[in-house]
């Protein structure tokens, strides 16, 4: 296996309509104990060594840690706004004890989730917008007419998506034009490959891949934490757990015989799908940035990553990514058909 380095690795353009931003972005959820406790003066320093690494766009929610996590930006952003790409989804509904209290998408709730997110980031606007999820009972026609008018108006520059299948997408981007989709993405998601991504490349959107080690299953990492989310998904139960450690052994014989981390493989290998697809890694500390920001300067070739992707079939992955229940809630899981 051979591989070459690059010193400054090109920026990548967010769709046909985007922005120009890093290959990485910064995914800041873990930041506000999503994975459990997190530490605010390392998070804020990792999100500053991110910017001075020359990430460009910091991936957050208005509903993480109701709030917390667009504060926790805003003190780190401060006086760096210009160096910023900002993407924000909304819609998420939290209750006082930090449960789940369901979604809204209705066009009066996107402006006041808008009005919120502008106060708490210290901004005045916000470079990608995007509903964290499809909302059943609103048409997704009103959602992107209310964030079209909210560009207009100079609140919001491009529009995102979320999770959604691929008849939404063309339905949204009739609309408006749609810069990007976040979705999950890695070698052991390798769902949207089948049907969505064809349909973002005929349309000329990008992909924001989130998840691309899993969740920290492909880089060994696991529920610890008090009020860790993995310990509730299934790729992370103890039946699953096992057998999916078990897919690493070929990905971590490939990555010693060129002196990388299995999670530095696995991130290159999603940079190599496509131009258009910029990768969200969840470092929460500076040491796991360093680590991630080097793999954006691998090129791996041809016969490289066909070994990495014969290592782990797309089909022997034990356990769905959610839940039963979110995994029923996720538009890009159902019909799989445009």
């Amino acid at each position: 296996m051979t591989s070459t380095t690059s010193s400054v690795p090109a920026s990548r353009r967010l769709g046909s309509t985007g922005p120009l931003v890093f290959p990485l972005a910064l995914g800041c959820m873990g930041m506000s104990g999503m994975y459990g406790a997190a530490n605010e003066v390392e998070s804020i320093a990792t999100i500053q060594a991110a910017l001075d690494g020359g990430v460009t766009l910091l991936d957050t929610g208005d509903f993480y840690g109701s709030g917390h996590n667009e504060l926790l930006i805003a003190r780190a952003i401060a006086g760096r706004r210009e160096r910023v790409l900002l993407s924000v989804k909304f819609g998420a509904l939290r209750t006082p004890d930090g449960g789940w209290g369901g979604y809204d998408a209705r066009p009066i709730a996107i402006r006041n989730f808008l009005a919120y997110s502008l106060k708490r980031l210290k901004v005045e606007h916000i470079d990608v917008y995007r509903p964290a999820r499809l909302d059943p009972q609103v048409p997704i026609e009103e959602v992107i007419g209310a964030m079209a008018d909210l560009v207009k108006a100079g609140y919001v520059r491009y529009i995102g998506l979320s999770e959604v299948g691929a008849a939404t997408i063309r339905r949204a981007h009739a609309v408006h034009p749609i810069c990007d989709l976040q979705i999950e993405y890695s070698l052991f998601s390798r769902a949207p490959e089948s049907e969505i991504f064809p349909v973002l490349q005929q349309l000329g959107i990008g992909i924001t891949a989130y998840g691309v080690l899993s969740r920290g299953l492909i880089s060994g990492s696991l529920p610890g934490n008090a009020g860790d989310l993995r310990a509730h998904l299934p790729r992370f139960s103890a039946d699953n757990l096992q057998r999916n450690r078990a897919l690493l052994a070929p990905l971590q014989q490939l990555a010693a015989e060129q002196g990388l981390s299995v999670a530095q493989l696995a991130i290159a290998w999603v940079l190599s799908r496509t131009p258009s697809m910029i990768a969200v890694i969840g470092a929460r500390t500076r040491s796991q940035l360093a680590q991630s920001l080097a793999a954006t300067q691998l090129q791996l070739g041809a016969a490289d990553l066909q070994r990495i992707t014969a290592a782990v079939p797309a089909d022997a992955v034990a356990g769905e990514r959610y839940g039963e229940q979110q995994m029923r809630m996720l538009d890009s899981e159902r019909g799989k058909s445009a």
